[in-house]
């Protein structure tokens, strides 16, 4: 097992920062909850740096439990209660999401606004070549994983109810200026890559406008895979999730073989023998969503890969200042602060190139 599977694999003790009345979770869930039964047991999960994710045991089955983390938090995250109406849409379709349960937006019971789906058994890979397998399985599973964000994006965001759920238009310049707000807000050190990149990235934004449903943090290790089949069965974390520009959100994915090893524990796909996996590369991957999609290509590549690397860095320096602050959700997650510098590094790398 790699090191970044057995730090996130699995549940723990509720962390201290973390813990809230358990037996007012069960009286909310007996009352609010058609066939709820306890007795409960709570764990938390080790994965998640964001919002702070619990297993429910119960008498009536397993669910998950998914919350806003305590204490201050910037304007507009941890948006727990978006990710329960996305969700709700989407499961309404068919799509591979976890059945929501309940929403609760009472602080009164746990703290905080939080909401509870079913527990999805399956398979989680944290390791992006998936060792262990065989490769027609790796093929297998990478041609469902494109599959499965293409289909995403061809959903009619307005025939499920979600027209208000985003700004559909100027994607790309709400999210720059949103993702340099906040990463300001956090921001412990100077950052020049990430510096440039404020002032490049507004200045050279394509004019290609489309909208859909956009997950947001589009990757292997936010999927459950069924147990024995090379087929997704639970897309998770939505909690980045707006109306957008499915290239930002197809692009972002694609870092997964851009990413070399950055001191977070995420090693993407970059150097690795991918013909001998049975891993498409990045162009076929590429040539499969636009043909699922209907696309006959991607133009301005390095705009969007100097984009996508910018507010992942921006993402972690949110999380190095949950760290500072003590409210960070994961264990790990002081890693984050190693990961900020390279990660602009190579976003202004592909900016120069733009």
């Amino acid at each position: 097992m790699s090191r970044r599977s057995e730090q996130n694999t699995g549940t723990r003790d509720v962390r201290r920062a973390h813990r809230f009345d358990e037996q007012r979770l069960l009286d909310y869930l007996s009352a609010r909850v058609e066939s709820f039964r306890g007795p409960l047991e709570i764990r938390q999960f080790k994965g998640g740096q964001s919002n702070p994710t619990y297993l429910l045991d119960a008498a009536s089955g397993r669910y998950v439990l998914r919350r806003k983390p305590p204490g201050k938090l910037l304007k507009s995250a941890h948006a727990v209660e978006r990710e329960f109406r996305v969700i709700s849409a989407l499961h309404a379709t068919g799509f591979p999401v976890p059945r929501p349960v309940v929403l609760c937006e009472d602080d009164e019971v746990i703290g905080t606004t939080f909401f509870i789906m079913e527990f999805v058994e399956g398979r989680i890979f944290w390791d992006l070549d998936l060792p262990g397998l065989e490769p027609a399985e790796r093929t297998a599973i990478y041609d469902n994983v494109n599959e499965t964000i293409a289909a995403l994006h061809n959903h009619d965001y307005l025939a499920l109810g979600l027209q208000d759920y985003g700004k559909p238009g100027n994607y790309f310049a709400r999210q720059i200026s949103r993702w340099s707000g906040q990463y300001r807000a956090s921001e412990t050190a100077t950052v020049n890559a990430m510096n440039e990149l404020i002032e490049w990235l507004p200045e050279n934004i394509p004019e290609d406008d489309s909208a859909s449903i956009v997950h947001g943090d589009f990757r292997l290790d936010n999927m459950i895979v069924h147990a024995t089949e090379p087929r997704v069965i639970a897309v998770l974390d939505w909690e980045l999730s707006t109306i957008g520009h499915p290239l930002a959100d197809f692009t972002y994915h694609l870092m997964t073989w851009q990413m070399p090893e950055i001191g977070i524990g995420s090693i993407g796909l970059a150097g690795k023998p991918l013909v001998e996996l049975g891993i498409p590369d990045e162009e076929a991957y590429i040539e499969a969503y636009c043909r699922r999609t209907g696309r006959t290509g991607i133009a301005n590549r390095n705009f969007y890969s100097a984009f996508n690397f910018f507010r992942l860095a921006a993402i972690l320096q949110g999380i190095a200042g949950r760290v500072r602050d003590g409210t960070a959700a994961s264990a790990h997650a002081a890693q984050a602060v190693n990961a900020v510098v390279p990660l602009a590094s190579m976003g202004w790398e592909y900016a120069k190139q733009g």
